[in-house]
């Protein structure tokens, strides 16, 4: 009796040690209540579930889980699949019952959602001969106000990395005020031969909501009868030098700003990348710890590009772009075209860079947007402003301008312009709140929503 005694005082203070670490103790799928680490701070999980293999199940669905679809015979085939979780576990699984229509989602409410609180989702999926699981499975959040009524268009979560075969998604938003509920909706459809299962579901509350607020400057100039890419360049310098004021996290200057103003070639003030121009734009970047995005001519053997560089912080060459689309007239100047998009991580976010003749068409801007660029630089020599402002809206994506011949401005993700510069005002500045939630009326958070619609899966012609 005596051992028993001890036994039992052992465990309660076991469970109270655990307990003031903020260790849990909770059946697999039950809502925790511990803190869960997320990069340097912790958050109050609201609810997790993960592991579904043990639960008790009604009619083959978790305890609080139900399924949902437009209508019965497009009802996809829902099941726990005992060992197929993230873990080795039990996960939800959703097939495509050999029906092009099937659609149909998981769903689990929450209850206990503040309004105007910023919450932070994850969820976890691996799909099985499913050709775009982009559009195929999606995660949604329904935030429901007191009276079960629906307050604003549903959230989409976005994938934003690969764990070996699995794919993490997450979205961090504020809860509308009069939120008080939100329903977790994992759905998949149109994928007759296609399975997914879904693990370790997260809703968290975010303590520190992100805000990533960035300064962009960007500079209008045209320099005149310099006679050499040197001269051109360091006029730019100057008005970079000016620009410090501003406190710049990136500058944007023109396309072909070593051959503006010249006479000459491309051919002719054409150098390597790194090369002088670099060198040169690298030591004002370091001064001023901002990043610049230039446009120049790149020479690579015997091969001639329309480049555009993106300098980092400390004066390093982060990346290059080259120009993918060119006009006959570089072409038959000699210039050949390059043939890819990156995307490059800065300490604020990602970037993409383009070209002048590139917003004439919709899949660079389109092609950057899907590779995660939040803003998008476009050093560009003339061209149609009403073009470049629409390369912002489609993809939710601030863009910079930097140009001679159209106009040098700033626009948020609705075609805003922010800021301008202009001959009189070579300057401009604008701050980008990059976590800032844009959201069209009755449509909501387009940035999200856009890439979940989009139908890449049509081949075009």
């Amino acid at each position: 009796m005596l051992h028993q005694r001890h036994r039992l005082v052992c465990a309660f203070l076991w469970l109270g040690l655990c307990y003031s670490m903020g260790w849990c103790i909770t059946p697999r799928v039950a809502a925790t209540q511990v803190d869960a680490p997320q990069g340097n701070h912790f958050m109050p999980v609201v609810a997790r579930f993960h592991d579904f293999a043990p639960l008790t199940s009604t009619e083959h669905r978790p305890d609080g889980w139900t399924t949902w679809s437009p209508r019965p015979e497009i009802a996809p085939h829902f099941a726990i699949n005992p060992t197929g979780g993230l873990h080795g576990h039990g996960a939800l699984e959703m097939g495509g019952n050999n029906n092009a229509a099937a659609y149909g989602s998981w769903r689990r409410r929450i209850e206990g959602i503040v309004g105007g609180r910023t919450y932070h989702f994850i969820a976890y999926y691996h799909t099985k001969n499913v050709a775009y699981p982009r559009r195929c499975v999606s995660a949604q959040l329904d935030w429901l106000d007191e009276k079960d009524q629906r307050v604003s268009p549903p959230d989409y979560a976005l994938d934003i990395s690969k764990s070996g075969d699995w794919t993490k998604m997450e979205y961090v938003v504020p809860a509308p005020p009069a939120a008080r509920a939100v329903v977790i909706d994992l759905s998949f459809g149109w994928s007759p031969k296609g399975t997914v299962l879904w693990d370790d579901i997260q809703l968290l509350e975010e303590p520190s909501p992100p805000h990533r607020t960035v300064r962009a400057v960007t500079i209008y100039h045209r320099p005149r009868d310099t006679k050499s890419a040197a001269a051109s360049v360091e006029e730019f310098c100057r008005l970079i030098e000016e620009s410090a004021a501003q406190r710049p996290d990136i500058i944007c200057l023109p396309e072909g700003m070593t051959v503006v103003g010249t006479g000459k070639t491309y051919e002719e003030v054409s150098e390597p990348v790194p090369g002088p121009t670099t060198q040169k734009l690298g030591a004002l970047a370091r001064k001023l710890h901002t990043y610049i995005v230039a446009g120049l001519y790149e020479r690579v053997g015997a091969t001639i590009y329309n480049t555009a560089v993106l300098i980092g912080r400390q004066g390093e060459v982060v990346g290059t772009y080259r120009k993918t689309h060119l006009p006959r007239e570089e072409v038959e100047a000699g210039l050949s075209p390059g043939d890819a998009y990156p995307v490059f991580n800065t300490d604020f976010g990602k970037v993409g860079l383009l070209i002048c003749w590139d917003v004439q068409f919709p899949e660079p801007a389109r092609a950057l947007a899907l590779k995660g660029a939040e803003v998008i630089l476009l050093p560009i020599w003339g061209g149609n402003e009403v073009l470049a402002r629409a390369r912002a809206i489609e993809n939710h994506v601030y863009l910079v301008t930097s140009s001679y011949d159209m106009k040098t401005f700033i626009v948020d993700p609705t075609g805003e312009v922010l800021s301008e510069a202009t001959p009189e005002h070579a300057i401009a500045v604008a701050e980008l709140p990059l976590d800032k939630v844009i959201e069209q009326p009755w449509l909501g958070n387009m940035k999200t929503r856009t890439w979940k619609e989009r139908r890449p899966d049509i081949p075009l012609p």
